[in-house]
């Protein structure tokens, strides 16, 4: 038998119509295997976690069929309670599939601590922005009779400060200044 004989009969539109058959039903059962297995059309909503404690997340996630996982704790935020969620993905609203992780950042327990400068015997136009560019407060200015207008001393609460003390972020600080009147 001929090459083209064998595609003109009848045997080889058969196993033609067989295949393409075999195909589509190989293609209909995956498809719906695919929509079970993955849950195809079926969402959770993700609540709104900001602000929450860490307790309150973990049983309201549970609840939802969600994940939780701590990704870091970012620069405190006084407007938010200690361990608390500040940011949360995906964000609150989002349509997400059964057991997704939720990833959350918590606020810390305080202020980071950040070194105290030198600002010694600088005037205070030169103390001044360098302390609000490491985020503290200027508190009380004093003034004292000093041959020249730097800072004499700096205190935090009632205490002498040292340049390469750890104070948290905010801190307010107050200062001795020379007032150049001898």
């Amino acid at each position: 038998m001929s090459f083209v004989k064998f595609l003109t009969s009848k045997v080889f539109f058969k196993q033609i119509a067989l295949a393409i058959i075999a195909v589509v039903v190989m293609c209909f059962i995956a498809l719906k295997w695919l929509s079970v297995t993955t849950n195809h059309g079926e969402f959770i909503t993700v609540p709104d976690l900001k602000g929450k404690s860490l307790e309150t997340v973990g049983i309201e996630l549970k609840d939802n069929h969600l994940a939780l996982e701590i990704q870091d704790s970012a620069n405190y935020n006084p407007k938010y309670p200690k361990y608390s969620v500040i940011e949360q993905n995906p964000v609150a609203g989002s349509n997400v599939k059964e057991n997704r992780k939720i990833y959350l950042i918590l606020n810390p327990s305080g202020y980071r601590k950040v070194e105290v400068p030198n600002i010694l015997k600088r005037t205070f136009r030169q103390a001044k922005p360098q302390l609000e560019a490491l985020e503290f407060t200027i508190g009380k200015i004093t003034y004292k009779d000093a041959i020249g207008e730097g800072v004499i001393s700096m205190s935090h609460d009632g205490k002498t400060l040292k340049p390469g003390t750890l104070l948290p972020l905010t801190s307010k600080i107050d200062l001795v200044v020379g007032n150049g009147k001898l």
